[in-house]
């Protein structure tokens, strides 16, 4: 099974953080956390900030690792890597995404996550009681 390696940003503000929609592909309307794959000779710090950029036309800064998640698809094995982070301007703009919202860690159940980012809830929900 093919294995794709790749990096999301659970991009923190105050309370909350922010969820995208997919606009397009075989989990077209899925939540997720941004990001994308890693390429060849890549770190992942590198990869999201690259993706974030590309994605929401956004500047984030690289807090922390929060878990490592391996799942399988269908079609193939997802190595990712999740890290809190938070902006380094104030505003994103939708170039990928069809929607996007901040939510709290308390409407985390009721988001419809890919699968994968799904597995990263317990940990969100650790990493937030932490922070405390």
């Amino acid at each position: 099974m093919k294995c794709v390696k790749a990096a999301a940003a659970m991009i923190v503000y105050k309370d909350r953080f922010l969820v995208a929609q997919r606009g397009y592909g075989e989990f077209k309307d899925f939540w997720e956390f941004p990001g994308g794959k890693v390429e060849l000779n890549e770190r992942p710090e590198n990869t999201i900030v690259r993706e974030i950029k590309e994605e929401l036309n956004a500047d984030i800064i690289v807090d922390t690792l929060i878990t490592d998640i391996e799942h399988d698809y269908d079609s193939f094995h997802l190595s990712m890597k999740l890290f809190a982070c938070h902006l380094n301007n104030c505003s994103i703009e939708l170039l990928e995404h069809e929607a996007s919202k901040w939510i709290t860690v308390a409407e985390l159940d009721s988001i419809g996550f890919l699968p994968a980012d799904k597995k990263a809830l317990p940990f969100i929900k650790d990493y937030f009681t932490k922070k405390k």
